[in-house]
């Protein structure tokens, strides 16, 4: 068993259990909106919805470019293919209201209804020798995308004037490691991740599953483009794209409900953790497992508490 791993297989690629032709993870009659949809991780994720036969992906992101390019492939690839999944970009900054607001009046305008959105865009600041020595501005910028405009993205996600009565909406983000491992030399990028990873698990408190499904996950150790900047690729064993493209499948699906409002790692085995009874048993009892909060302190539930002050 890895040190980070709370299953014995610590998979590095995807696996049968997450494929996403599955029959179970189908996500037929679904549109998914994946930002930072244009390459990388999330590109990865884009091929894996299409494979799992989504109706309808939309990627966003801030550079046109990047995201033309991408969307020319996803068609080829997957025409070639006979898939029915229709494919759309959208330029996007998720860090401006405004330009989030134009992307959510645009699908209602066209009578798009959303039904996964995978939170994957985020802004990786400069690295500072240490914590203090960090730039606010930076600081700002980090949170200003990575807690500002992916809350901006979910409140309009879960409040679609098209969403009818009823309908479950499944809500993924692409989280990190860095929430709980320290790493002085990314500090602005792993505290508003946690930040928004706490603002996730309150809104997962408030929201039952049935309305929307919350998942967030570690998608592993992957040669991204901005990994690409900073190191060889020699540097590391780095993780497969699909591992993280399969298992966002997987977690906006009926299958991973189980897990509304953790925090889970891509590598690790689903089928372990499902059959874990100590694990479920602990998923039922301690509300915080698997959640970000401080560490050795529990207390009940708030609505508990206010009703111990009555």
């Amino acid at each position: 068993m890895a040190p980070t791993s709370l299953t014995k297989a610590y998979h590095r690629d995807t696996y049968s259990a997450i494929s996403p032709t599955k029959p179970s993870l189908s996500q037929a009659g679904k549109t998914i909106l994946i930002t930072g949809g244009g390459g990388g991780i999330g590109f990865a994720i884009a091929r894996s919805f299409a494979k799992a036969s989504a109706s309808r992906i939309i990627i966003v992101g801030r550079r046109a470019a990047i995201l033309n390019e991408a969307l020319a492939k996803l068609r080829t690839e997957f025409n070639a293919t006979r898939t029915r999944t229709k494919f759309m970009a959208r330029q996007t900054n998720i860090g401006d209201d405004s330009s989030v607001m134009a992307l959510w009046d645009f699908l209602s305008s066209q009578n798009i209804l959303v039904h996964a959105l995978v939170l994957n865009a985020a802004q990786i600041t400069q690295r500072a020798p240490d914590t203090l020595s960090m730039d606010k501005a930076d600081l700002m910028e980090a949170f200003g995308v990575n807690v500002g405009g992916n809350f901006s993205m979910s409140a309009n996600f879960v409040k679609q004037s098209l969403r009818p009565a009823g309908q479950r909406l499944n809500l993924v983000h692409i989280s990190t490691s860095g929430t709980y491992l320290d790493s002085p030399a990314y500090n602005t990028y792993a505290s508003s991740k946690t930040a928004f990873a706490a603002l996730l698990g309150r809104i997962a408190n408030e929201r039952p599953v049935e309305d929307v499904q919350i998942i967030l996950f570690h998608p592993g150790l992957i040669y991204s483009e901005h990994m690409s900047k900073a190191m060889d690729q020699n540097a590391f064993e780095w993780d497969e794209m699909d591992l993280p493209g399969d298992f966002s499948v997987w977690a906006a699906s009926p299958e991973a409900a189980w897990l509304h409002g953790r925090f889970v790692w891509a590598h690790w085995d689903v089928e372990e953790l499902r059959n874990d009874l100590d694990l479920l048993k602990r998923l039922k009892d301690e509300e915080r497992f698997l959640k970000v909060g401080v560490e050795g302190l529990t207390h009940p539930s708030w609505g508990e508490f206010l009703s111990k002050l009555r």
